[in-house]
């Protein structure tokens, strides 16, 4: 008999163990951004800035978070 757990079946191989990167708002904040700046084009300049600074500070986080994990491995 094998030393597998009682959860796999025969033939099957447990994955290993990888590190996933924790949960973030800065990818919704991206999406966000980009959309107040399309929309920003096409109705005032006003919401093209709110949407280039979102855009901005959600890109300068999530860049800063990922070098913060590439450092902590």
């Amino acid at each position: 008999m094998n030393n597998l757990p009682q959860t796999t079946h025969a033939g099957w191989e447990p994955l290993p163990h990888e590190h996933l990167p924790r949960p973030t708002y800065f990818p919704a904040g991206l999406a966000m951004g980009t959309t107040f700046l399309f929309w920003g084009l096409i109705t005032s300049w006003v919401i093209f800035l709110v949407g280039l600074g979102l855009f901005t500070a959600a890109l300068a986080g999530w860049l800063t978070e990922i070098r913060y994990e590439r450092r902590q491995r």
